[in-house]
């Protein structure tokens, strides 16, 4: 558990400077993950930030699918678009973000962001920047 747990605070605060270095605005560990649900890892300090995002390390493997589940239900808790960000060991990041935010950028969506599209259809890239030009472009428009 304690090695689990550094593994998952390292790669918070390694994913908490790759997004300051990408958006230029700061972020912190939200550390009411550890007593509350329902919350992402990073939290921005531009309240207007349209992400939850959760952050993941593992040894080996594939995404699990309760990550994804994990951030949908916190986004959903806030009207914001659930944000995964995850890798293996010795590999790139992963960006897993639901179909509506690429959608949302041609079409003015009324109504709430959590109800719009269903979640389970999402893309994932695992190209920075790429990753970072879409959180920009949904960012700007938030």
């Amino acid at each position: 558990m304690v090695n689990s747990r550094a593994k998952g605070v390292g790669g918070e605060l390694e994913a908490k400077r790759i997004f300051e270095a990408e958006l230029g605005v700061s972020f912190k560990r939200d550390i009411e993950q550890y007593r509350a649900g329902d919350h992402g890892d990073l939290l921005c300090e531009d309240p207007d930030f349209p992400f939850v995002i959760e952050i993941k390390r593992r040894a080996g493997g594939g995404v699990d699918p309760k990550w994804w589940d994990q951030v949908c239900k916190a986004a959903k808790s806030v009207s914001k678009y659930p944000l995964l960000v995850w890798r293996v060991d010795r590999a790139k990041w992963h960006y897993r973000m639901p179909v509506q935010c690429i959608v949302s950028l041609g079409n003015e969506l009324a109504g709430d962001i959590a109800e719009q599209y269903d979640w389970r259809y999402a893309t994932e890239t695992d190209d920075q920047d790429t990753a970072f030009m879409l959180i920009r472009e949904v960012y700007a428009g938030a």
